[in-house]
């Protein structure tokens, strides 16, 4: 049984053959915080998508893998989630959730409306939200976290790369859009998909035009106006349960 094993994201160059080398935090974690001894078990998330059932060793710097478990916690479909910039720490609460719901990859960009001017200290600490809310999550893989870019430059970007395979959608106005978000996934099946949500006060008019032209569709999220980090929760909610075949 591993559903009640902690959960540790490790990292490609800390497993060797069948050895997992501990970093000091996670020697401190799992000997210090939660008080694991030689031969208590937890599961290595190794970053490919393999969950390792390990075991801990005498010095507790070490664990040795006794199997990979099966295990198949992923949305069948890449979700990019575009998030301009909300204000504050709200995109710490994006991340966290977010990541719990399946998203494969943020892209964090700063908008015409945009706040926030993130240090580049920020863009270390979603990393590390991203990373607990995966293993809380029973993720397989921990989303991955782009720097942050100006969204006239993100689509200036796609225009020049192949898009063929993905689906766009950019949240706005609920009367702005002819189309539901849940409408235009069910009504469209493909193996990429990508959801922009604007920042607080939306996206300009200037905004929308530029993402329509490189491929997005306008979509809405309903008749109520979403806060800034209310909304890509909800976009992401409907788009992983059409995905997962609950709607």
């Amino acid at each position: 049984m591993t559903n009640n094993l902690q959960r540790l994201v490790i990292e490609p160059t800390q497993q060797r053959d069948r050895e997992i080398f501990l970093t000091t935090s996670q020697q401190h974690y799992l000997g210090r915080v939660l008080r694991l001894k030689e031969g208590d078990r937890f599961i290595a998330m190794d970053g490919k998508g393999q969950w390792l059932l390990a075991c801990l060793d005498a010095t507790l710097t070490q664990a040795r893998v006794i199997e990979v478990v099966a295990v198949e916690t992923e949305l069948p479909v890449a979700v990019t989630l575009v998030v301009a910039l909300p204000k504050g720490n709200g995109f710490d609460q994006v991340v966290t959730q977010a990541t719990e719901l399946g998203v494969s990859c943020f892209v964090p960009v700063i908008s015409d409306r945009t706040l926030l001017k993130p240090s580049p200290r920020k863009l270390e600490r979603w990393q590390r939200l991203a990373q607990e809310a995966a293993e809380q999550s029973e993720r397989q893989v921990v989303p991955t976290i782009l720097e942050p870019v100006d969204f006239r430059h993100y689509l200036v970007g796609l225009n020049a790369t192949n898009t063929e395979n993905i689906q766009q959608y950019i949240c706005v106005a609920r009367n702005q859009a002819a189309m539901h978000l849940q409408t235009a996934l069910n009504a469209t099946r493909s193996p990429s998909i990508a959801l922009a949500i604007g920042p607080e006060g939306g996206w300009t008019a200037e905004e929308v035009e530029m993402a329509i032209a490189a491929g997005f569709q306008s979509v809405s999220l309903g008749q109520r106006i979403l806060r800034a980090v209310t909304a890509p929760i909800v976009a992401l909610s409907l788009a992983a349960a059409v995905i997962e075949g609950y709607s």
